[in-house]
């Protein structure tokens, strides 16, 4: 019997979960070596499994914009310094919980200013 990669909340099957995370107020937005590291927490703290993260900052303002790579899907980060905001997406498939990462994105950023939207993606 192969593995089962799909998600399911006990009465839908789907392919994951995706977070659509935007943050307000921020701190953080642009250092290469702290938002890497938020997003290892965060990977860690919804139980996935990191593969790789790859970012880049831009100028003049030193936004970033970069993903984590993760076995179960991903999580990616656009962030603007100028405006205290940033973009998060945290897409999951299995049995991992995206949600168990907001606390370590709130942390991290330092901010209480956050909107989370949940899509269920692939509803089979």
């Amino acid at each position: 019997m192969k593995k089962e990669f799909c998600s399911t909340n006990g009465f839908v099957k789907f392919a994951g979960t995706h977070l659509i995370v935007e943050l307000w107020k921020a701190k953080n937005l642009s250092s290469l070596s702290t938002i890497k590291k938020i997003l290892k927490d965060a990977v860690k703290a919804c139980g996935a499994t990191l593969l790789k993260i790859d970012l880049h900052k831009f100028s003049p303002y030193g936004g970033i914009s970069g993903v984590a790579i993760i076995k179960e899907s991903h999580l990616s980060i656009h962030s603007w310094p100028e405006y205290g905001y940033a973009a998060i997406d945290i897409f999951v498939c299995g049995t991992v919980n995206p949600y168990k990462a907001i606390p370590v994105i709130k942390e991290g950023f330092e901010t209480n200013d956050i909107q989370v939207v949940e899509v269920k993606r692939g509803i089979f």
